[in-house]
């Protein structure tokens, strides 16, 4: 599964239009469709919009319900490749959902919320 349909998975679950994200967010509906048609990787504030806006947590778009991982529907190594990120890059990011992923709940809302605050600044 890639974030895309992860997103779309997520958003119909709470029957949730197109629409009602772009105004939710701002985001232009065309924008909501490329991401979840995976043409677009969105960058991780626009991730945090998308979570605000369909009232989930973060991490939530990157593991499933049980806790399984959904890091490797990245396919960072084929994103590195293509240029879309850096190698070194795609390896902090798989690492990083490597730990995240050992994390329970609680510590994960904390992490979320530490990092909200340093993007706002």
């Amino acid at each position: 599964m890639i974030v895309g349909d992860r997103l779309r998975a997520i958003r119909e679950s709470k029957k949730m239009s197109q629409g009602d994200i772009e105004r939710k967010t701002g985001l232009l509906r065309c924008y909501i469709s490329r991401v979840e048609n995976g043409h677009t990787v969105p960058a991780v504030e626009t991730l945090e919009k998308l979570a605000r806006a369909m009232e989930v947590e973060l991490y939530q778009i990157f593991f499933e319900a049980n806790g399984q991982k959904q890091a490797e529907a990245l396919n960072l190594p084929e994103l590195a490749d293509k240029k879309t990120i850096s190698r070194k890059d795609a390896t902090l990011i798989s690492n990083l959902a490597r730990l995240v992923q050992k994390m329970d709940d609680a510590d994960k809302k904390l992490l979320l919320g530490m990092a909200q605050k340093l993007a706002a600044r």
